[in-house]
């Protein structure tokens, strides 16, 4: 057997150049790195003698690059992936929150946090947690629970075994989410004698599940007998590259669609089986459907409490739920009928087994009638001197998109707007973080989502909030040439959060700055955004806003545009029930009278 002698380090990098996807090019399409003593030396080294196979990216901030890498494999429908690493301690636990949220989303991203020292030579090393009662534990054991496979390399030949199993979990369309290797930063410089074989290119194939037989029979017999179904299109359409698929079934079979956040845009929004936008932040016309179907077919969602409205929004007494899904852990939720395939397969079988059957697809005068409130309150306002709303920020936005446009945006008022109101017309135009509703998200994001995409236009919808949590990565965009589009809604403050608040009877406290111990704020987003490089303007009405964003989109370089707006309005239609737990003793009348709409709420969903 033909060896060849690398340190740790050194075979990692090699390795992971060497693995390929489908399409014949890297996996992993680069790593994003913040070195620090517990990586410098020995993936620092390794990575800059791969630099040319295997790109490296610095970031600003660990989590956010972490943030970039994850966006990146979502538009590109986990196609490609890609690595973060940093040193140990606060640069490892910065990247906790971005497992958490790829672990939420079933994002694959690979985390290479540098470790304690094996050998334990110089026990405790800088920055090393003790554990009083086990030696064994570091800080990068935080990393278990939001991790789909986690280990710890203590040895060079370790990674024989742990870099096959990170690739094969990575690329496993039901475990796909974060691994993390914890690289004890002695073995990372360690040598040892690797076979040639182990960095031979590997092609890894996203397989594509059959259903079992017995399943199967239940899903077409569950399909066969219901009258009123509704197709719950969520993020496993996109994943699975089933978009045309599921166009081609609900069109031979008249079944009406209705999409989660992760799943907008897996059917063009003026299709007539769209019915829009379900849930909490959904259209009445969503919201209706699925109110009155007796059988809710999930394909590829998780059937979150903003897609269900929290369990109450499915009312027929008669209704079932069908769940196609890759994951049987999702499958099997509130007492499905499970069907684990992946989404292209199951639509095709289950279209085949259904022949001609044709069900009677809802009125379409629903929708119309949605999208004449959609349109009002997202037009243009007549009140020029009047601050605009985020509605009409969005409706500005979307005037002056094109069809390639991605519109991305992650926590905060956006969201349910843009859930509500955006119109995506083609696949992977709408790209949301709300399985883990991240703030931060946004820049980070933009910026891995344009590094997928280089040919299509990326607008970034974020808040003030979100903006002063998480915004270094503008100057990584800046620097790296990447242009992006921000828009900065400046509401001063949490508006969403303040309005939740206000809903649930609360006093407005510690939202918006008006209403926080520190004088109000009037921060120059603009001039920050300026000092980073970006091209910069403050406008102060919808009319210029959308002068602006034509000029962005004729530049070369990163914009930021910078808008005050107003944070209570709104949609105002659309939307359901969330179960927000109300108090049920307070000093405040209001909050008795949210407590008492609560319970009410309560009892109409058991």
């Amino acid at each position: 057997m033909k060896t060849i002698r690398l340190t740790a380090a050194q075979a990692m990098v090699r390795y992971l150049a060497n693995q390929m996807n489908e399409d014949g090019v890297p996996y992993i399409a680069g790593m994003w790195a913040i070195f620090g003593h517990g990586n410098v030396a020995g993936i620092g080294e390794a990575l800059y003698g791969i630099r040319d196979e295997l790109p490296t990216y610095r970031g600003q901030n660990e989590q956010s690059m972490a943030h970039a890498a994850i966006a990146y494999a979502k538009q590109l429908g986990r196609r490609r992936a890609m690595a973060v690493t940093s040193s140990i301690g606060p640069g490892a636990l910065n990247m906790v929150t971005a497992a958490a949220l790829a672990h939420v989303n079933r994002l694959p991203v690979l985390f290479v946090p540098g470790d304690v020292f094996a050998n334990r030579g110089p026990d405790p090393v800088l920055q090393q947690i003790e554990d009083f009662g086990d030696g064994t534990m570091s800080a990068n054991d935080c990393f278990r629970p939001v991790s789909r496979y986690f280990d710890r390399i203590m040895r060079p030949e370790q990674l024989l075994t742990a870099l096959p199993r990170a690739m094969r979990t990575l690329t496993d369309p039901a475990d796909c989410g974060p691994v993390t290797l914890a690289f004890c930063q002695d073995v990372q410089a360690e040598a040892y004698d690797y076979p040639e074989s182990f960095f031979a290119s590997k092609t890894w194939r996203f397989r594509r599940p059959e259903p079992d037989v017995v399943e199967f029979e239940a899903a077409v017999a569950a399909l066969k007998a219901a009258k009123n179904p509704v197709i719950v299109a969520g993020g496993g359409v996109h994943f699975s590259g089933a978009t045309e698929t599921l166009k081609a079934f609900v069109e031979k079979h008249q079944i009406p669609v209705v999409e989660t956040q992760a799943g907008k845009s897996a059917l063009a929004w003026d299709h007539g089986l769209n019915f829009g936008p379900v849930g909490v932040t959904g259209a009445e016309s969503a919201n209706v459907v699925s109110e009155k179907a007796d059988l809710v077919i999930g394909v590829g969602t998780r059937f979150q409490d903003f897609t269900t409205g929290s369990w109450a929004l499915f009312k027929n007494p008669n209704r079932k739920i069908l769940a196609l899904n890759v994951q049987a852990y999702d499958s099997a939720k509130h007492d499905a009928i499970p069907l684990v395939a992946d989404a292209k397969i199951g639509l095709e079988k289950l279209s085949a087994a259904l022949g001609d059957q044709v069900y009677g697809a809802p009125d379409a005068g629903l929708k119309a009638f949605w999208f004449a409130k959609a349109d009002a309150v997202t037009a243009a306002p007549t009140d020029s001197n009047a601050l605009p709303t985020d509605m009409q920020v969005i409706g500005a936005v979307q005037r002056a998109s094109r069809d390639n446009t991605v519109v991305m945006c992650a926590a905060g008022t956006m969201p349910g707007e843009l859930h509500q109101l955006w119109k995506s017309k083609l696949p992977l135009s709408y790209h949301m973080e709300y399985g883990f509703s991240c703030m931060g998200y946004e820049i980070a994001g933009g910026l891995g989502i344009k590094m997928a995409e280089p040919d299509r236009d990326v607008i970034v919808m974020v808040g003030d909030g979100s903006y002063m949590m998480m915004n270094s990565e503008l100057a990584t965009a800046v620097g790296m040439g990447v242009k992006i589009t921000l828009v900065i809604t400046d509401n001063r403050g949490y508006g969403c959060i303040n309005r939740l608040q206000m809903g649930t009877g609360g006093a407005q406290f510690n939202n918006l700055y008006a209403h926080t111990n520190v004088s109000p704020m009037a921060i120059d987003f603009a001039a920050h955004a300026a000092s980073m490089g970006a091209r910069s303007h403050k406008v102060s009405s919808i009319a210029e806003l959308e002068t602006a964003l034509d000029a962005a989109r004729e530049a070369t370089e990163t914009t930021v545009i910078v808008i005050d707006t107003d944070p209570y309005p709104t949609t105002g239609a659309g939307g359901y029930w969330w179960d927000v737990a109300v108090p049920e003793v307070s000093a405040r009348a209001e909050v008795n009278q949210a407590r008492i709409a609560y319970e009410a709420a309560l009892k109409e969903r058991t």
